[in-house]
């Protein structure tokens, strides 16, 4: 793996954090592995650290600062590096999602949020909380497109999408809706930013049945992977899961349709419903 980049320490308090975690480990002539197993934790877990693509727990800095002699630095700035606009059980992966250089994301039910249009995104928010107020709803989705703006870059991070068939045929905020969701895919997939594949029914049975799967590449960092469930989520970074979790999706591509065809089930699903609502 590549050596460890230098962090800008005014980019994010993150990477401050990380920098100056890198700093006080190696004054204090620390291995990654001999800092994580005074603290209980993994050395790839203090990589994270300090690559920024982790988040630092409250319950964590008081004993950096113990360890490293940093004089309170860490139990200081932890709060403000933990700041985020997200919902608390998806902030860190988001963060780690914005270090990304590749992201792979097995989607069951929904289309996933990089490539979501406004409209669905208000679609979804709205049926994750039926009583919302507008305003929270706006700045829901406002986050969203925040996220969104990843893609703007031409060629990184690569993301991989597979989409089961469900994703297509699930209504959500309406045919027009939809429409103009799968068409934004469509257009993503053509512009050749991303790579999408459907998993169809024909597929039968397969190895991602109980629920999404996003892993994440860094150039600087070890692998992670993020796992999904309602109102959950949970950043894996251990090297054999994260390991068996890439043949899960090795397999999903397997059984997917090409790229190629499936293109083709998502725009003629996507003139369908535009059909449907404008007979």
């Amino acid at each position: 793996m590549p050596g460890p980049k230098d962090l800008d320490p005014s980019s994010s308090p993150r990477a401050l954090l990380g920098a100056e975690l890198r700093h006080a480990r190696e004054r204090k002539g620390l291995s990654q592995e001999a800092l994580g197993l005074k603290l209980f934790v993994s050395g790839t877990f203090i990589g994270q650290l300090e690559a920024g693509t982790r988040r630092l727990q409250p319950d964590m800095a008081p004993m950096l600062d113990e360890i490293l002699d940093t004089n309170g630095f860490f139990t200081r700035n932890c709060k403000a590096s933990n700041k985020s606009k997200y919902p608390e059980h998806f902030a860190e992966a988001a963060e780690a999602e914005a270090e990304a250089t590749v992201i792979r994301h097995y989607a069951p039910l929904l289309i996933p949020g990089l490539l979501q249009t406004p409209a669905y995104a208000r679609a979804v928010n709205r049926a994750y909380d039926p009583t919302a107020t507008e305003e929270t709803i706006d700045e829901w989705v406002e986050g969203r497109m925040e996220r969104i703006r990843l893609l703007d870059h031409p060629t990184q991070p690569l993301l991989w999408t597979v989409l089961d068939e469900a994703v297509l045929r699930r209504e959500t905020g309406g045919r027009a809706v939809m429409a103009e969701a799968l068409r934004h895919v469509a257009d993503m997939a053509r512009q050749r930013r991303v790579i999408v594949q459907v998993l169809p029914f024909s597929a039968g049975a397969h190895k991602a049945m109980e629920g999404s799967l996003k892993l994440m590449d860094f150039s600087d960092a070890p692998p992670l992977a993020y796992l999904e469930g309602p109102g959950t989520g949970r950043l894996e970074d251990d090297p054999a899961i994260v390991a068996q979790l890439r043949f899960t999706f090795d397999l999903l591509v397997a059984s997917a349709l090409s790229p190629e065809k499936s293109l083709a089930l998502i725009e003629a699903m996507a003139q369908d419903y535009a059909h449907e609502e404008h007979p």
